[in-house]
């Protein structure tokens, strides 16, 4: 079935993507791996090239394709097809929740002083929500800013934060009315120098090993009133409206990496031979091939749907929740069932369906759980139906 998604635009750009992914990620994202983060030259060479930033604002130096997702996604793609996991979610960070929150809540101040140098890879942002207490009930945030002349005092510590330990930037998700439900958190922006500000451990993961991850400590950390991000006490609110966004990232990655691996996967099948033949020749082998293939192309059609949904401007949290908890779910099982069809070679790391097995876990717990998932779209359901009443 022929796929309608992209314009002779998006394949021009493939072909760019496919040529920087061949010289700057191929040769080096073993060494990535081992030495757990990826060189800040490749950022600064993907902003060069255009594949940073391209959610940001033209004026700010960004493709200006907030709301044209298919760029992105072409370069997800293009990444899972070089199993660059740990890259592919370092860039999906910047560019699907760090550059729009500076892009839609940003004063015009605060873009021109950050937008560029994140655009063009030179800076690094991170995001830092979870804490070491406090996983999706994001209203258990203790980390709290204590209002002074000038701006806030903070104080907390924060885990599993991506680019933790490279990053330059950091907005961080603050309690600043210890009275205020709801509208108690804000989002204030933690830059590398400040006294008070530290990195704890880098955190060893079972997959992803490029992506950085880490703790962060905030001990009396004097954040000025210019770094506020958006509305104070609006942080929850913020953080809402931008999620759709984020879960169609998490989803797009997963349907990238399933079809890698269900190609990659095709290839081991027809050239591996057993008891005298390709392992591609017998029945199970074949059935566990349709079925995968199957499950990619449905999952496929409805991201591919919550993608043009995106650019229309009509994502709802709904269909975001349901492309997120059912591509990545999906992942899993596809991956683990190709992975077996690899037999005992599929358990060696130096084969990509390895480095995707460890790489897939994660994409169901981070962005919301998938149980969190299905609660929005249940609690959607049960509204619905009673307010049809």
């Amino acid at each position: 079935m022929k796929r309608h998604l992209y314009t002779a635009d998006h394949e021009a750009f493939r072909e760019s993507v496919r040529e920087f992914v061949a010289r700057e990620v191929v040769p080096h994202h073993e060494r990535w791996d081992e030495q757990r983060h990826v060189d800040r030259e490749t950022w600064v060479s993907a902003g060069k090239q255009g594949l940073v930033g391209l959610s940001g604002p033209e004026e700010h130096g960004g493709g200006g394709m907030f709301r044209d997702y298919r760029y992105r996604n072409v370069l997800l793609e293009e990444l899972a097809a070089a199993y660059a996991g740990g890259l592919a979610s370092s860039f999906s960070l910047q560019d699907d929740i760090l550059v729009p929150y500076f892009a839609e809540l940003g004063t015009p101040e605060q873009q021109a002083r950050w937008l560029p140098r994140l655009c063009s890879g030179e800076l690094i942002a991170a995001i830092a929500m979870t804490e070491p207490g406090t996983g999706s009930d994001l209203q258990g945030i203790r980390t709290t800013g204590k209002k002074v002349d000038g701006g806030w005092v903070v104080n907390g510590a924060k885990t599993f934060i991506t680019s933790g330990i490279q990053s330059d930037i950091v907005v961080v998700v603050t309690r600043t009315d210890p009275d205020g439900g709801r509208n108690a958190f804000s989002l204030l922006v933690v830059e590398r120098d400040m006294p008070g500000f530290s990195r704890g451990r880098q955190l060893k993961k079972i997959g992803l090993p490029a992506q950085d991850t880490a703790e962060l400590v905030f001990e009396d950390v004097f954040v000025p009133e210019d770094n506020l991000l958006g509305v104070e006490g609006g942080g929850l609110a913020q953080l809402k409206a931008m999620l759709p966004l984020e879960r169609l990232s998490i989803a797009a990655q997963g349907i990238a990496v399933a079809d890698a691996v269900v190609a990659t996967t095709l290839g081991y099948t027809t050239e591996r031979e057993a008891f005298g033949q390709p392992i591609a020749d017998f029945q199970n082998t074949r059935f566990q091939l349709a079925e995968l293939a199957t499950e990619a192309d449905v999952t496929r059609a409805y991201v591919d749907q919550c993608i043009l949904a995106w650019n229309d401007g009509d994502l709802t949290d709904v269909d975001a929740a349901k492309a997120k908890w059912w591509a990545t779910d999906m992942q899993t099982r596809v991956v683990d069932r190709a992975l077996q069809l690899h037999g005992g070679y599929g358990y060696m790391v130096e084969y990509p369906v390895a480095r995707a097995y460890q790489d897939a876990r994660v994409q169901k717990i981070y962005g919301g759980t998938n149980e969190i998932m299905k609660h929005i779209i249940g609690g959607a359901m049960v509204r619905g139906a009673r307010s049809d009443r």
